[in-house]
């Protein structure tokens, strides 16, 4: 069976350093094993999408030499998709709390974990306020376990309802990230994500639905984020990061590559690159480290 990853950005704004050093292990595992890579926009509807993000981020791509196979897969075209699925979920239930009321019921998330829902709503008996839109979350019960082994990050050992609780398929009619990503890659054919492992704590949530819809969950890679001298996730604290930036910097693709490639453990100190395609002998994940790779400019060629 011939193997299929993907590349999967969000158009919140403009393609980082972060996103390139992930999608570069992706791009370069399918095309070095034969494989497959789909590019998707994930641009389900949320307030910090940014209008012409999209277009930015596949001309970003492109100027690193990335391809795909296939047209662009965009979210907001597959809604009938996600909500075919949702009815194959049900039972769901009407959740009016909000973030501050999950908050107020149980101790602040540690770096790293996501807000576990306390099923208050679940033994709610009264409807919803009026002219309140209600999320829709999937009551859990003992079968939906979720647990897995990374073939990064070694077994996860959390079930979904101990990370997650009850979790939420849709606000309204309009369905949540962990549901259209399940059935993006399953419709998409996707058999290997390679991603941050800032996600691996809603991934057994998503191998809830797998299973549950009958599917089976690909082969995860959680890989560790790109992160600034203070250990906190690339942002714009750290200072300008993005590929448009030193685009317009006149820097070349091939420095940029250069230095992401040395994180990986693919190239030496005095080693360079051209072209992404030139990674191609080189990769392997034994030499990528488990620790977040902290950026600097100074570590441009």
């Amino acid at each position: 069976m011939k193997r299929v990853g993907r590349l999967a950005p969000s158009p919140t704004g403009a393609l980082h350093l972060g996103n390139v050093r992930t999608f570069m292990v992706a791009w370069l595992q399918m095309r070095a094993c034969g494989g497959e890579v789909r590019l998707r926009i994930e641009d389900l509807d949320h307030p910090k999408h940014k209008a012409g993000a999209a277009e930015g981020l596949i001309e970003d791509l492109r100027w690193l030499g990335f391809d795909w196979d296939g047209p662009v897969v965009r979210q907001s075209d597959r809604l009938p998709l996600y909500r075919e699925a949702l009815t194959r979920l049900g039972p769901l239930y009407p959740c009016c709390c909000t973030r501050a009321d999950i908050l107020g019921a149980q101790s602040a998330p540690h770096p790293g974990e996501v807000l576990r829902y306390p099923g208050t709503c679940r033994r709610r008996v009264a409807p919803p306020p009026e002219g309140h839109l209600p999320a829709w979350r999937l009551p859990l019960g003992p079968e939906d376990d979720g647990r897995y082994v990374d073939a990064f990050a070694g077994p996860q050992t959390k079930t979904a309802d101990a990370l997650t609780g009850d979790f939420v398929l849709a606000r309204g009619d309009a369905p949540a990230y962990v549901l259209a990503v399940v059935v993006d890659d399953h419709e998409m054919g996707v058999t290997d994500v390679v991603r941050g492992d800032d996600i691996l704590p809603v991934t057994p949530a998503q191998n809830v639905l797998y299973r549950r819809l009958g599917w089976e969950p690909p082969t995860y890679w959680h890989v560790p984020l790109v992160v600034g001298p203070d250990g906190l996730r690339l942002a714009k604290r750290h200072g300008d990061t993005r590929v448009a930036a030193y685009r317009e910097a006149g820097i070349a693709p091939g420095r940029i590559l250069t230095a992401l490639a040395r994180s990986c453990g693919w190239l030496a100190p005095d080693e360079t690159v051209a072209t992404l395609a030139d990674l191609l002998p080189r990769f392997t994940l034994d030499t990528l480290p488990h620790a977040p790779f902290i950026w600097r400019d100074d570590l441009l060629p």
